[in-house]
């Protein structure tokens, strides 16, 4: 299978033998090749050849940082997507989508199936970008840890829960307008990755490094190539939804993908996250291991990050925003997922052009430059032609 673009084509064969030779290239900004430059003191955005896939008029494109990949500023979300009926993903890449989000924990695998159904031909995955999750590997870790914690006396437990709920106040993760409740028991989620977090230094030896970490990646992707239908990813994140800088430190992440990419089944590295993005942004920037980073960001949050996320374009990083919409509006229950009338008015206000509430989310996140594309479920037809209006448009924000 090949990887052809507007301008450049990438097979299997041919992605393991370019990666190979990154490692001895020279950044090249325009047609100049800078001789002995130093990869950060340029524009780690410019110094790379844009790929295209599926340019469409009437669809507006951005560079995901350093991966040269140009992305549709919508970026198709499938957690809701089945595959008995394709047609909204058909429609958008009709309309010039070309990037599509997928997990194996979306729909229960139903999300990438529903994928594979419509990039069923070589000529058909030239067209997209196909980003999945390593949805396995936080439980996987903190299930290591659990292992170890029900073994340990009452009154050391005590001690490590203690603990726990002390890094979790200290880090401010959960601050008002920070956090945010997306969906139904989102903040018992973050109660194994504390418990984690609070035995690491102790118990950390038999865990960080263990080969059960490894194989959740390697079989998570495996069996997502499968169920997509494909022999290779654009973007992988891992993990899938980390909350803490101590889940995507693990050297284990980046020694994987590197072996995965290799063998040409991994292109370029990511991470996604619905908590604590501050302290993960700048992590990612001291790693710089990660490609593209996904991260709630919305009209309610965005103070607690802009500055964070300019540092990150200029590092390189393709930055996508997720959750904007669902700051203002909920697929769930109300009673379960309250959204606050005055988030919406917030909104309302600043952008007060008549449309649906979370087109404009997505017309409000994509006036921020330093972001690539904004992350949309899409699980109808109506969807996606509504979801368009916020494509290709610079507005005045009213701020007052």
């Amino acid at each position: 299978m090949s990887i052809k673009g507007e301008s450049n084509s990438i097979g299997r064969r041919e992605f393991i033998r370019k990666s190979s030779l990154a490692a001895i290239s020279v950044p090249v900004i325009g047609n100049l090749a800078f001789e002995g430059a130093n990869f950060n003191e340029v524009d780690q955005n410019k110094a790379v050849t844009p790929e295209w896939r599926n340019k469409q008029e009437g669809m507006s494109y951005r560079q995901l940082g350093r991966t040269g990949l140009m992305v549709s500023e919508l970026v198709f979300g499938s957690e809701r997507n089945i595959p008995d009926n394709i047609r909204p993903v058909e429609i958008a890449l009709e309309r010039g989508i070309n990037y599509f989000d997928t997990a194996p924990s979306y729909n229960k695998g139903l999300a990438e199936a529903t994928l594979a159904k419509v990039f069923n031909t070589p000529s058909k995955r030239e067209k997209a970008f196909i980003a999945t999750k390593v949805t396995s590997f936080s439980p996987t870790r903190n299930q290591l840890y659990r292992e170890i914690f029900d073994k340990l006396s009452s009154s050391r437990q005590d001690e490590l829960k203690k603990k726990a709920m002390k890094l979790r106040l200290e880090c401010g993760i959960e601050k008002p307008e920070y956090f945010m409740v997306y969906w139904p028991g989102q903040q018992q989620q973050m109660d194994g990755v504390f418990l984690s977090n609070a035995m690491k230094d102790e118990y950390g030896d038999k865990v960080e490094r263990s080969l059960e970490l490894k194989k959740a990646i390697v079989s998570s992707v495996e069996e997502s190539l499968k169920r997509d239908g494909t022999d290779y990813f654009d973007v992988l994140h891992c993990p899938h939804a980390a909350a803490t800088p101590e889940e995507i430190s693990n050297p284990i992440i980046i020694e994987t993908f590197n072996e995965l990419k290799k063998q040409g089944k991994v292109r370029f590295l990511g991470f996604s996250s619905h908590h604590g993005m501050a302290d993960l942004l700048k992590t990612s920037m001291e790693l710089d291991n990660f490609d593209v980073v996904m991260l709630a960001y919305n009209v309610i949050n965005h103070g607690f990050l802009d500055h964070l996320l300019a540092s990150a374009r200029e590092k390189g990083i393709g930055l996508i925003a997720m959750k904007a919409a669902m700051a203002v509006a909920t697929p769930y229950d109300p009673a379960q997922v309250p959204v606050p009338e005055w988030r919406v008015s917030k909104l309302n206000r600043i952008i007060p052009e008549a449309m649906k509430i979370q087109v404009k989310a997505f017309l409000w996140a994509l006036q921020n430059q330093d972001l690539s594309a904004v992350n949309a479920g899409m699980y109808t037809e109506e969807m996606v032609l509504e979801n368009l209006a916020a494509v290709g448009r610079k507005i005045d924000l009213n701020l007052a």
